[in-house]
């Protein structure tokens, strides 16, 4: 008598979960088809080429460098993105408590990527035409220096000036000896407080 007990027990059991199979298998499967989520809004192809790069601007107020979220078209980026970034900054912030740093009438000679430096080869104009001062000057340095870095592969930048080295600015206050890479951001906050403009 227990035997038969336990051997409907087990059919009961066995009956259970193939109709608990069946049931999630099957009827869930075509529920879950049926009821589709559709988004409200749908994405455009050009909202799915577009990314966002930061750009650094001279903040008078503060006195100091900051980031300028700027939308771009991925292709562009990917095309020359060392360029594309330096025209940005060449034709300075869109936001108006930000200034410009790039000195007018810079052109771009070349841009090339050697190891992890940044070779940025700039018309005679970026020492020329630039106002002077060392806070000027090393803002204008680390505008490009703080962008360029962004990008993974950039660990540093060194400035040539139409194709020659050891350039500097005109108070020689500033050499281009050397590649700049990023200061800290207390470092920074020194040097800014330590120079007059």
């Amino acid at each position: 008598m227990n035997k038969k007990i336990i051997l409907l027990i087990i059919i009961a059991l066995i009956l259970i979960g193939l109709g608990v199979w069946y049931f999630f298998f099957y009827n869930l499967g075509e529920q879950t088809s049926v009821n589709e989520i559709i988004p409200e809004e749908e994405i455009s192809e050009e909202q799915m080429r577009q990314t966002i790069v930061s750009l650094y601007f001279y903040n008078e107020s503060t006195q100091s460098l900051v980031p300028e979220g700027r939308l771009i078209d991925v292709k562009e980026l990917v095309e020359e993105p060392y360029k594309k970034l330096m025209e940005l900054l060449i034709e300075g912030p869109q936001n108006s408590s930000l200034t410009k740093t790039i000195p007018d009438g810079t052109k771009i000679n070349k841009i090339e990527l050697k190891g992890d430096i940044l070779y940025i080869d700039l018309s005679k104009e970026f020492i020329e035409n630039h106002s002077g001062g060392e806070t000027k000057e090393s803002s204008t340095i680390y505008s490009i220096v703080n962008t360029m870095t962004n990008l993974t592969e950039v660990n540093s930048v060194k400035l040539l000036i139409d194709g020659e080295e050891n350039k500097a600015f005109k108070d020689n206050l500033i050499k281009f000896d050397d590649p700049f890479v990023v200061i800290e951001e207390e470092e920074n906050s020194e040097a800014n407080s330590n120079t007059t403009v």
